[in-house]
């Protein structure tokens, strides 16, 4: 067991590193020049004097050869420090620290509640036992799926905030602020494990063993539910660990949508002043979430399903499971 830690903990360090070093390349090598763009070069005000634009670059390093900037940069960052904000000079550590707690309270209830909605919606297509339900039922993942997030979000405000003002259509208003923006987020992830869930439902009830378990007399629920369910589970259990990453993502755009403070204010201000710190740093907090989920994710694969093997799997980040 301790072995399998230690080298799913080397993979998440190996992912961070990943995420630190590509985002800090693909920034720095995006045409642009942040200090500019922050001192107001380009713009109708009054030109700003070249030596202070030097003066400026030297401060923040970009006057250095890239190669440089890197290694200084990444020095920093394993001791926690991921540089200045070129717009406003805060520390970006503290920025991201202040902004973190409203989008991972949105972004963990949204994945509750995709959890809830997916898996009760997989779990009555695969029980109904007319055709018609559960080809309606099944039917909606892929509508869930395909509609954009921004869409969802104008329509719940359209609907439960202008037209019948049941909930705060703008802010961190508390948990009726939350609602709507946790719904919007949930609605295409909950489609998405629904659809791995229901596909693996399917195909497990029609394992052996279930035929086993239904001719020893056990119900259609008790079957559903103790026998199927949790080897069913394995692969959506998988999907939403992966689907975190795609949250944090998307709560970006509903925290603009719904105008709430968080990391997508945070990060729309940055990108708008072309600020690569606090840009990079959004990315490396982003990775940093989505390792810690998935590692959850792994260490929960035993106590799912004993016959997992922790000593070797066969795929990075896969655990390999013994026949029963």
């Amino acid at each position: 067991m301790s072995r399998y830690v230690l080298r799913r903990l080397a993979q998440a360090v190996g992912v961070l590193w990943a995420a630190y070093t590509l985002s800090f390349f693909i920034l720095v090598l995006l045409p642009g020049d942040p200090v500019s763009a922050t001192a107001g070069a380009g713009l109708d005000s009054a030109p700003v004097d070249p030596a202070r634009l030097e003066a400026l670059r030297a401060e923040y390093g970009f006057d250095q050869p890239v190669p440089v900037q890197y290694a200084e940069h990444l020095g920093r960052a394993l001791t926690g420090d991921l540089g200045d904000s070129v717009a406003t000079g805060h520390p970006v550590t503290e920025m991201i620290l202040d902004a973190l707690p409203q989008t991972l309270l949105l972004t963990l209830s949204a994945l509750a509640l995709a959890v809830v909605f997916g898996g009760g919606l997989a779990l009555a297509a695969t029980y109904s036992s007319r055709r018609g339900v559960r080809q309606f039922l099944l039917s909606l993942p892929p509508l869930g799926v395909s509609v954009p997030t921004f869409w969802i979000g104008l329509m719940l405000v359209q609907f439960f905030s202008f037209r019948n003002a049941w909930f705060p259509a703008f802010g961190n208003d508390g948990l009726r602020g939350l609602i709507l923006p946790a719904i919007t987020l949930a609605v295409p992830t909950g489609a998405q494990i629904a659809l791995v869930l229901a596909k693996s439902l399917s195909t497990t009830l029609d394992e052996p063993y279930i035929e086993t378990a239904r001719a020893k007399g056990a119900g259609r629920v008790h079957v559903h539910l103790r026998h199927a369910l949790r080897n069913a589970s394995l692969p959506a259990l998988t999907v939403a660990g992966l689907l975190v990453g795609a949250l944090m993502a998307n709560a970006v755009v509903v925290e603009t949508v719904f105008s709430r403070n968080g990391l997508g204010r945070v990060t729309q201000a940055a990108v708008s002043a072309q600020d690569i710190p606090v840009v990079q740093g959004v990315v490396v907090y982003g990775a940093l979430v989505f390792v810690v989920v998935n590692l959850l994710v792994d260490l929960v694969y035993p106590v799912l399903d004993p016959r997992i093997v922790l000593a070797g799997p066969a795929t990075p980040g896969a655990p390999r499971t013994v026949t029963a």
